[in-house]
């Protein structure tokens, strides 16, 4: 007996030992990276060493293809694709697309980038591909980096298209515009008088009364709701179109510009 017990903790011991060898095996083969802000492709093929800085022999994996001025990817299977390459894209930030647009490979770009700007000089710009009128809402295909003269870029351009894809209009914008990010705003999903249902949770307890809204409201915005049966007002944070959440489950939903003028008046 003694000696099967000896015999089975030396076993036991041999597989610990193969399967830390393995992990370490498995987390040398993988490479730390990081996603390239606003990344480009110059054929229309993404590939790793597009999105990712020091893609290595990873560089010219393929996965993903565009076909207009700029491509969406789902950040997930973008970070799938890379650990099956050897990358490790720990996404910390929580990104869940990745937006891709035409333009020159990043050692190029860096180069026009660190040109002294000169009067008359063109630089590149995020524009509306189309006209958009009030109140709609900014798709991948309706931006795309061009070249504009230097006086027509607003100081206040975003840096990424994902900051402005998903927001509306706050007046008409031409085809050819520069986006300007004064010109945009979250949409609007609740205007004043309508119906909304407001959703109370609190510890697994959760209410639906219907009410009156007493204000437009965007997403994340806290908006008064009328309760036409008790004639009491309610606060509930707006988070779709004709629906409000409140209770505890609010703070959690609310826009980061609300929070932040509540902390401001503390």
């Amino acid at each position: 007996m003694k000696r099967l017990l000896k015999t089975v903790t030396i076993l036991m011991g041999a597989s610990a030992l193969a399967v830390s060898a393995f992990a370490m095996d498995a987390q040398a083969q993988t490479r730390a990276v990081n996603l390239i802000p606003s990344p480009t492709d110059a054929d229309g093929q993404i590939t790793l060493g597009d999105l990712f800085e020091g893609a290595g022999t990873a560089a010219n994996i393929v996965v993903g293809r565009r076909s207009g001025p700029s491509a969406v990817l789902d950040a997930a299977q973008v970070q799938i694709a890379a650990r099956r390459a050897g990358l490790d894209w720990a996404n910390t930030a929580g990104i869940r697309r990745i937006i891709v647009r035409e333009g020159a490979p990043l050692a190029v770009q860096s180069a026009m980038a660190s040109a002294p700007a000169r009067a008359g000089a063109m630089v590149e710009a995020l524009t509306f591909t189309r006209s958009l009128s009030a109140g709609e809402v900014v798709q991948p295909e309706d931006v795309m980096w061009t070249q504009v003269q230097a006086h027509l870029a607003p100081v206040s351009g975003p840096q990424d298209a994902a900051e402005i894809i998903g927001l509306s209009a706050r007046r008409p914008l031409r085809a050819g515009q520069a986006v300007n990010a004064r010109d945009l705003a979250s949409p609007q999903v609740i205007a004043r008088n309508d119906m909304v249902e407001v959703l109370y949770q609190d510890n697994g307890i959760e209410l639906t009364i219907t009410g009156r809204a007493q204000r437009n409201a965007t997403m994340g915005d806290t908006v008064s709701i009328l309760n036409l049966q008790s004639n009491r007002t309610i606060e509930a944070v707006a988070v779709a179109p004709g629906r409000a959440i409140a209770g505890p489950a609010a703070r959690m939903m609310r826009s980061p510009s609300t929070r932040s003028n509540q902390y401001a008046a503390r």
